[in-house]
């Protein structure tokens, strides 16, 4: 991570020979007192507060704490089993979990650096609710736009509706709060906390290694599907963020960050069954479309909202696999057909090479209803420091 500049001391304003204090963390600290140790408080505080990397390093670990105290609350209160099936009630209460040890771990890490709050991870802006039923709007068109894709090109077939009279509006509501919850943690993990922070204290060679210490894992475990899909991620965010290095770009952080986040989160989803490299790569495509959505409108709630409605049309609505994964309590029913270059196969519309495009087409959407917007980029700008 880049070296965060110590700012230095205010002049005194009492006689040259009275101390000088230095805010630290809200801890004065009297320059009359031995110096051995600046160096120690120099690795792990900056001009912004903790470092981001330790910043990061204390959120996972607070993360993993939480998770695993929810799930052992969860699973003594039966919410949760010890098999888990796709339904709503396992997927909501699991993303629960995630959800309450997300919120737990940025704000007690929002605490620790004493200058921020929680809404302070991108979760401020202007137009919160309206970005943030856009971008429900967007999800579900985008996603219906590839299903529409499939069906016409033969490589989708619909079967009757699985779901009857309040059964209908029932699993609606299920699936609906499900995902809400999904939106909230993936990009309150990627885009708001991951983002911000490494925004604040990243440059060219922290993300590259980074980045290869995503690949290298891969390389030396084989561990995951879609593998490849994450070295195209990483091979794409290669060169421009480069080029923003060499001409020291301004604000080039931001773009570095979302380098090693949309990485990451492609390398996230290969933990899952049925994953190909196409959906891979379009995980990791996406997730660098939802920080362009950052960038221009001011906050992540755009994000949050087309996160949740893609997942759910795709899940419940349309009935179609999920990341591999095919879900019980759906709308319609559809299977795969034809090649699983065009079909997805197993992985679903996510894995179909027709996804790559409707990612594009959403991103040119992104730019031009909101690119000239200037005032969201400088809130960016200014959140992160």
């Amino acid at each position: 991570m880049e070296p965060e500049i110590q700012p230095t001391a205010p002049e005194a304003l009492a006689p040259e020979t009275a101390p000088t204090p230095v805010l630290t963390l809200g801890i004065v600290a009297d320059d009359s007192e031995p110096r051995e140790f600046g160096w120690l408080i120099w690795a792990f505080i900056g001009n912004q507060g903790l470092r981001a990397g330790w910043s990061v390093a204390s959120f996972f670990i607070l993360f993993s704490v939480f998770v695993s105290a929810a799930g052992y609350a969860f699973a003594h209160l039966h919410l949760i089993g010890k098999r888990e099936e796709f339904t709503a009630w396992s997927a909501f209460f699991g993303e629960l979990i995630a959800f309450l040890a997300l919120v737990g771990a940025a704000s007690l890490v929002a605490l620790i650096e004493r200058r921020r709050s929680l809404l302070a991870f991108y979760l401020t802006g202007p137009r919160s609710l309206p970005h943030f039923l856009s971008g429900l709007t967007a999800g579900f068109l985008a996603l219906s736009a590839l299903v529409g894709m499939l069906a016409w090109g033969g490589w989708l077939h619909f079967g009757p509706i699985a779901l009857t009279g309040a059964e209908i509006f029932k699993f609606a509501a299920l699936w609906g709060c499900a995902f809400l919850l999904v939106g909230c943690v993936e990009e309150g993990a990627f885009r708001c906390y991951l983002q911000f922070t490494l925004t604040r204290g990243i440059n060219f060679w922290w993300a590259l290694g980074v980045v290869a210490l995503i690949c290298g894992d891969l390389l030396l475990t084989k561990k995951g599907n879609g593998l490849w899909g994450v070295y195209a991620m990483a091979l794409l965010g290669l060169f421009p963020c480069l080029m923003l290095h060499i001409r020291k770009t301004p604000r080039s952080g931001f773009w570095q960050a979302a380098w090693v986040t949309s990485t990451l989160f492609g390398f996230i989803h290969t933990s899952n069954s049925g994953e190909n490299w196409i959906g891979i790569f379009a995980a990791g495509f996406i997730g660098f479309v939802f920080c362009v959505s950052v960038w221009v409108t001011g906050s992540a709630w755009w994000a949050i909202g087309c996160h949740a409605a893609w997942d759910w049309a795709e899940t419940y609505f349309y009935g179609t696999a999920d990341s591999g994964m095919q879900a019980k309590g759906h709308y319609l029913t559809s299977s795969p057909a034809g090649n699983p270059l065009w079909s997805g196969g197993t992985n679903g519309p996510e894995g179909s090479l027709l996804v790559l495009g409707v990612v594009l087409l959403l991103l040119v959407a992104l730019l031009v209803i909101y690119g000239r917007r200037k005032p969201a980029t400088q809130l960016v700008e200014e959140a992160a420091g």
